[in-house]
């Protein structure tokens, strides 16, 4: 049975709060104790999880050494294959607005876009099964325990789950910062898939040509590109003020030709 060692505050408060893990114990340091630490365990005991100390050296072996005293022997994320993900979006379960993240293999910026992914209450985010950074431990530490409560769908395939989705009535626009058109002139607040690119490759040319059209944060300074998380939470935002009318932000947006409606 696949086991998984979770470590620090937040991916281990919020794999008791979302649930969506199995549990098997929590383990602490027996040098900390602070109320932080005295809250946790009290959630723990509340779900009749067990809570084990042990020494620092012995939980340091076991989650490596930024634990921050605190660490829990979980089973696997659960998530969804193609199928699933389509069914999920055909019944309304989950909302039309997923990110799609095309060979990201950094665990860093992994957890950074899934952090903003479920900040910003995206439907879900897509992964390549292979040529991605893994959504294990260092991911959910990466994006502050957000992985712990975000619909995964790992894929076979990038190019036949945009396939899969165009169907479902999603269109997608993908991340280029050479051939996309000016972000903020185009309409991202429709039924929408998101594609963000591996860091300094960008989308691969395959997927780039099944995208609907692409965009491009603008960029006046030195530095040669935004990092692949930072440029994909500022489109996310992008759809998500266009989705927000309410918000009581400006939301002035052309339609260029190949945008959403």
């Amino acid at each position: 049975m696949t086991q998984e060692i979770l470590h620090g505050f937040h991916p281990v408060g919020e794999a008791l709060r979302a649930g969506r893990r199995r549990v098997e114990a929590i383990l602490v340091s027996d040098r900390r104790g602070d109320r932080r630490l005295e809250a946790l365990i009290a959630e723990a005991e509340t779900r009749q999880i067990p809570v084990r100390r042990l020494p620092q050296a012995e939980l340091t072996n076991l989650a490596g050494p930024h634990h921050q005293g605190v660490a829990a022997r979980v089973g696997p994320l659960a998530v969804l294959d193609l199928d699933g993900l389509c069914s999920a979006l055909g019944d309304g379960t989950c909302p039309p607005w997923i990110l799609v993240l095309d060979g990201v293999v950094d665990p860093q910026n992994l957890g950074a876009l899934v952090r903003t992914a479920v900040c910003a209450d995206m439907g879900a985010v897509v992964l390549p099964k292979d040529r991605s950074a893994r959504p294990g431990p260092a991911v959910s530490r990466a994006s502050a325990g957000a992985l712990e409560h975000v619909r995964l769908a790992v894929v076979p395939n990038i190019v036949a789950a945009l396939q899969a989705l165009k169907p479902l009535g999603l269109w997608v626009a993908g991340l280029d910062r050479n051939e996309g058109r000016p972000l903020f002139a185009s309409d991202l607040s429709g039924p929408l898939a998101i594609v963000v690119g591996a860091e300094g490759k960008g989308i691969r040319p395959l997927v780039r040509r099944h995208c609907d059209f692409l965009v491009a944060v603008p960029q006046t300074g030195p530095i040669d590109s935004l990092n692949a998380s930072v440029a994909g939470a500022v489109v996310i935002y992008e759809s998500w003020r266009q989705r927000h009318p309410a918000s009581g932000m400006p939301n002035e947006v052309g339609k260029p030709s190949g945008s959403i409606g």
